[in-house]
């Protein structure tokens, strides 16, 4: 009968087989180190490029504020070339106003008055004269209120009977009744009545009865 020592075969196929399983761990260490290392720089150039994004983003951000500042200002200029020219606008039209207030109490005016002061304060205009009766005070009152561009609200403060001037010797004698009244109006401004030329000759504050 013949025997065979396999134990020797047996060993040397387990350090076969542990050097091949070190081999196989280091190179999946390695593998794992590559990977892992791989890995990292790729992380390292996004956060790189991010970080680029973001100092863009802050210098763009930076511009855009100082644009924004420089609109504000400019607005801010614009309302201010703005509120001068209403003021312009305003001198211009405020200066033209007693031209115009005089030509449209002429024209309001109906024969058989007789106006004998004018005063402005601000915006009311306080007159006052002679009217030959109650119905000449009543259609001033409505021409101003229903015809007139520049005048409104009239509202009528005093109106009383008073005697007839003295007349001269040998004049024929006038026994018709007169009547002194005062009353208060408004100055309206309209844009297409601030620009509306006076009427030549119309400088007269009276008309003759």
């Amino acid at each position: 009968m013949i025997l065979i020592n396999l134990l020797p075969h047996r060993a040397e196929k387990r350090r076969q087989r542990k050097r091949a399983f070190y081999l196989a761990l280091g190179a999946s260490a390695l593998a794992g180190a590559v990977v892992v290392g791989l890995w990292s720089m790729w992380l390292q150039h996004l956060t790189g490029e991010q970080m680029a994004r973001n100092d863009f983003l802050r210098q763009e951000t930076a511009k855009l504020e100082a644009q924004i500042k420089d609109i504000a200002s400019l607005r801010a200029e614009i309302e201010n070339l703005k509120a001068r020219q209403d003021a312009v606008e305003d001198l211009q039209i405020n200066r033209n106003v007693p031209v115009y207030l005089l030509d449209e109490l002429v024209r309001q005016t109906p024969e058989g008055i007789y106006l004998k002061s004018i005063r402005q304060a601000d915006q009311v205009v306080t007159v006052s004269g002679v009217a030959q009766s109650n119905e000449r005070v009543s259609e001033l009152l409505r021409n101003v209120q229903n015809a007139s561009r520049w005048l409104q609200q009239p509202e009528l403060i005093e109106i009383r009977a008073v005697a007839p001037p003295v007349q001269r010797a040998g004049a024929r004698v006038d026994t018709r009744r007169l009547y002194e009244f005062s009353m208060k109006v408004q100055v309206k401004l309209p844009g297409a009545a601030a620009s509306a030329p006076v009427a030549a000759g119309s400088a007269a504050v009276r008309k003759s009865t």
